[in-house]
């Protein structure tokens, strides 16, 4: 990366302070907390936030925590920023590490203890250069594993509170060469459904199975036949998974049992294919519990839609990274990716754009053995300040 000196100014303090940001990242660390109970770890952004003399909101969506850097004059932008605070219910297994976690089935396996950090770093870089016509909005969002506290933000009020123009999300990732940053107009990340389909008859002696309703035989049907909605009934150019991830039944050897649960989930970019397959397994299901006479409970829950950048936001961060890092850095059409993120939720409420920035090599999100890469701290930072900073001399020069 080849960076003029006026571009450095931030990279430089960033790069400068490393030592005490790295000592916060690893105390987030090694004190992981999951979605909703991120108490600790709310409390700290919350005191860094306000050491550094900004207007902090906490208890949002019960542990967020919202910050806010006025303009030094009139503010004629508002852009938010946001990290995600929660860890993984997962056990880390790199106990070597003397960071690793202490709070036991639980860890940051997804690198939002240095997302928090890298956010945190630039609030206070911002705090101390403020910008003449742009508001920032710092946004510490919580739960974004499992059940899209995102989502819970929005619902409860974070843009009516806290208005912004644009909203801009970032996220590291394993085994993209190090440094990179990556961002599609359009979809990036999947939609993110969940389904339950429990079906009951009547259960009995394995050895007389004419006499009971085989619910094994027709949850095994309804997995394999559900396959057929996206290999078959979808349209090959349109991205889509179903996954069926959980099957449980019976508890004897020699028992046909009465019930049987098949859980998974269903994921895909595009509103119309979401809901066709949803429709289509809704239909399937049915079908199998009339043919066969057994009584069916359905349950499907639309947990994240998908993240779609808007194309604006998206060619002006991506402008952003290429003046910080170069066009060889800067990925405007990366493949999107079949996971999900709730920041797409925020981006159903406002323009923004979500970007990938490469860890380099390194185990993969949500592995045991993954650990962030302390080194894209103040590459995060800067690009936060960047995309501040962009917006500000903007309409400072269209003032002049």
């Amino acid at each position: 990366m080849t960076i003029s000196s006026k571009k450095r100014l931030a990279q430089d303090y960033f790069e400068k302070h490393l030592t005490r940001f790295i000592a916060w990242r690893h105390d987030l660390h090694a004190h992981p907390e999951t979605a909703f109970e991120e108490y600790r770890t709310a409390a700290f952004v919350a005191a860094q936030l306000k050491s550094f003399g900004l207007e902090v909101t906490e208890g949002l969506a019960k542990t967020g925590v919202v910050a806010v850097l006025r303009a030094s004059q009139e503010a004629h932008k508002r852009i938010g920023l946001r990290a995600d605070l929660d860890a993984l219910p997962m056990t880390e297994e790199a106990t070597d590490r003397p960071h690793c976690s202490t709070h036991d089935g639980k860890m940051h396996a997804c690198g939002h203890d240095g997302h928090t950090i890298m956010l945190l770093a630039a609030a206070e870089y911002l705090s101390f250069n403020p910008l003449a016509h742009t508001e920032v909005v710092f946004i510490f969002q919580p739960a974004e594993e499992n059940v899209a506290g995102g989502k819970v933000m929005v619902e409860e009020g974070l843009f009516e509170r806290f208005p912004v123009d644009q909203v801009f999300g970032l996220h590291n990732l394993p085994n993209l060469p190090f440094g990179h940053i990556a961002a599609r107009v359009g979809p990036q990340m999947a939609s993110a459904d969940m389904f339950s389909i429990r079906l009951s008859g009547q259960g009995g002696h394995a050895a007389w199975p004419q006499h009971c309703d085989d619910v094994i035989l027709l949850g095994s049907h309804l997995v394999t036949q559900a396959q057929a909605l996206v290999s078959r009934m979808t349209d090959p150019l349109q991205a889509a998974v179903l996954s069926v991830t959980q099957f449980h039944s019976g508890e004897s050897d020699n028992v046909l049992p009465s019930t049987v649960t098949v859980r998974g989930t269903v994921r895909a970019l595009d509103e119309q294919v979401r809901a066709k397959i949803e429709t289509q397994l809704e239909a399937l299901a049915h079908a199998l519990a009339q043919v066969h006479g057994v009584e069916l409970e359905w349950q499907y829950e639309r947990r994240y839609t998908a993240t779609v950048n808007e194309a604006q936001a998206t060619t002006y961060a991506m402008d952003c990274a290429t003046e910080l890092w170069g066009a060889s850095s800067v990925d405007r059409q990366p493949e999107p990716l079949m996971g999900a993120e709730d920041f797409g939720w925020m981006l159903r409420a406002k323009a923004g754009c979500y970007a990938l920035l490469g860890a380099g090599s390194s185990p993969m999100l949500h592995h045991p053995h993954y650990d962030f890469n302390d080194a894209l701290i103040p590459l995060g930072a800067s690009y936060w300040v960047k995309l501040a900073q962009g917006l500000s001399k903007g309409l400072s020069e269209k003032s002049e």
